[in-house]
């Protein structure tokens, strides 16, 4: 019996990667139709749908970068970060996958890719995810969300960061959420990209948390 934690993760982390990217996909197939606009919000209202249904269950990480951030802050167990990632890369590579079936010729299935120079993107996205994991580590307590407050605060942040930074270096903030549709696109080039800088954004985003609340001495 598959633990609920990570069905959880899987189903959360599937449909994080199928409408996100998906809006991509769609919005190149009709030529314009869901708008750069229309992609941001789609990311932002899913990531807040999936931590309302999966918060209280496995604390709605669907994210690795998220997972290692929270274990470095000591708010989640060392032994849990295999099976979350295992989790959350089986439900990205599904969602990319029933996408690639749907959607045959489309070249790219969603993949971030930067639109200047790979320097730029990095420190675009180390930035990016490095707020957003500010943002969740204040409002969550790592194998739990708090109530209403941490969907609206965390989609929100997801939205607003896709908005204005999407277009120029595809505002991942998740190791999943690129490792899929870059591999399975063959994408691969600047993938490093996506999976080191959400990590070393969402990791010292941790230690500054640690630090902004260590007790006085």
């Amino acid at each position: 019996m598959l633990n609920k934690k990570y069905l959880a993760e899987i189903i959360g982390t599937f449909a994080l990667v199928f409408c996100g990217t998906g809006a991509i996909i769609i919005d190149e197939q009709t030529h314009g139709a869901v708008t750069h606009v229309g992609i941001a919000i789609t990311f932002g209202f899913i990531v807040l749908a999936m931590i309302y249904a999966f918060g209280e269950t496995s604390g709605a990480h669907f994210n690795p970068a998220v997972t290692i951030a929270f274990a470095v802050a000591k708010r989640f167990d060392p032994k849990q970060i295999l099976p979350y990632i295992m989790a959350q890369l089986a439900g990205a590579f599904l969602a990319t996958g029933v996408l690639k079936f749907l959607f045959p010729e489309n070249i790219n299935l969603g993949s971030t890719i930067p639109a200047g120079s790979q320097m730029q993107s990095f420190i675009l996205e180390f930035i990016l995810t490095y707020f957003l994991m500010l943002v969740i580590i204040n409002v969550s307590q790592g194998s739990k969300e708090i109530g209403v407050i941490a969907g609206i605060a965390i989609g929100s942040t997801v939205l607003l960061e896709a908005m204005f930074a999407g277009p120029i270096c595809g505002a991942s903030m998740n190791p999943a959420r690129s490792l899929a549709p870059g591999i399975v696109s063959g994408n691969i080039q600047t993938l490093w990209i996506y999976l080191l800088a959400p990590i070393a954004g969402a990791v010292s985003a941790t230690l500054t948390w640690r630090m902004m609340n260590q007790s006085p001495s």
